[in-house]
């Protein structure tokens, strides 16, 4: 499988292509970011965004959290460098680790703010796992559409115009390169958060298992709701250079956030999707469709910022890459589904040239904090349809 001459970007991410030196498009994007724009002028526009909203409503903005480094970034600089009062909007995915709430505990009464939280009826979150998964290969449907579309409902009522979210996806992905100002809009929420899936498209597939109220959560708000409203959906990292370690390194310092371990992740990277305690079977499900890991992501990161070598970062991510997570079975008991049946779901979705092998599988390490995960029994409430 081919990857990138500079990182590790293998050909089977979504939106790659390589130059003729074999450099793929990411790390272009990232030279372009680190030499070509003019971060004060950024800074200017970010100056001119803050005044025109500062005082004029209820909060002066919203600010999407989970908890996760780069939400507890986002409300640090939102509130102490751009003294700005934001209404704090959660969509709780159902995953949350034990750490999360100790350390929002902390970082909401140290920041001090408003906060509201949606969590959506579980029995419906079950299925519309299931369901993705089948359809997509990913069972985070509800979470990619939850967050994004729900935050923007909580705008709406709020009457709050002004959003921000974090880095740009031109960090990771090809979808928008950093000469655009990419805005977390309708247009984005269809080519990246649902996957092609709409909320009716849904309510179809699962057959009357769910009432169509349901998933509102899960409709994108109306067009004209968001004129009237004129609303700004932007990204932080566009408008100051975002350095992932660097953020980390200062909520450790002035909130005292805590990192923790997470399946299939290197330990020096214990900032990265500490939230979930889906994560590591998220990452794993992306492993078997298109042969890479989390690993692999984090370490072409390191690599663009000259952190890693890249003979480094191929041997870092041998260790940790393509490892069986050890929550699978807590995971396969909540969809009730067997661990042949995962593999099999996920056979079609394998990308080409990729092709994935259960031979020899090695099972990685069981996290600390595993046995204090929900383990909530819903043996006699089926999931699917009738078999």
């Amino acid at each position: 499988m081919r990857k990138c001459t500079r990182c590790l970007t293998p050909e089977t991410v979504d939106t790659i292509t390589y130059d003729e030196e074999g450099v793929c498009s990411v790390c272009r994007q990232v030279e372009f970011k680190q030499d070509k724009i003019d971060w004060a002028d950024r800074g200017r526009q970010l100056d001119e965004i803050v005044a025109a909203h500062k005082g004029k409503g209820l909060y002066d903005c919203i600010v999407p959290y989970s908890g996760g480094k780069d939400s507890v970034f986002q409300l640090y600089y939102i509130i102490k460098v751009l003294k700005l009062k934001p209404l704090v909007v959660r969509y709780n995915h159902w995953g949350y680790r034990p750490l999360v709430e100790e350390n929002n505990t902390s970082v909401f009464k140290q920041l001090g703010c408003d906060v509201v939280e949606f969590t959506p009826n579980f029995h419906v979150v079950r299925e519309l796992m299931l369901e993705s998964f089948k359809r997509r290969g990913d069972f985070c449907w509800h979470c990619h559409t939850g967050i994004y579309s729900g935050v923007m409902h909580m705008a709406v009522r709020f009457e709050v115009p002004l959003l921000f979210w974090g880095e740009s996806t031109a960090e990771y992905h090809s979808w928008y390169t950093f000469e655009e100002m990419e805005e977390v809009d309708e247009k984005r929420f269809n080519r990246l958060m649902n996957q092609g899936i709409t909320a009716d498209d849904m309510y179809e597939f699962l057959q009357g298992r769910v009432e169509r109220r349901d998933l509102w959560m899960f409709d994108y708000p109306k067009r004209k709701d968001l004129i009237k409203l004129k609303v700004q959906s932007i990204c932080l990292g566009n408008y100051i250079e975002w350095d992932t370690k660097a953020n980390v390194e200062l909520i450790k310092k002035e909130l005292g956030w805590k990192g923790q371990e997470v399946e299939g992740v290197p330990p020096e990277y214990d900032y990265e999707k500490i939230e979930c305690t889906f994560q590591g079977m998220r990452d794993w499900s992306k492993y078997v469709k298109r042969g890479y890991g989390r690993a692999n992501h984090l370490l072409s990161i390191d690599i663009r910022n000259g952190r890693k070598t890249r003979e480094e970062a191929l041997e870092i991510e041998a260790r940790y890459d393509g490892k069986r997570p050890a929550s699978m079975d807590w995971f396969l008991q909540h969809l009730q589904i067997t661990e042949d049946e995962f593999y099999d779901i996920l056979a079609p979705h394998q990308v080409h040239p990729w092709k994935f092998d259960r031979k020899n599988l090695e099972t990685g390490d069981v996290m600390p904090d595993f046995d204090k995960w929900d383990r909530t029994d819903l043996s006699d409430l089926k999931v699917g349809p009738p078999k």
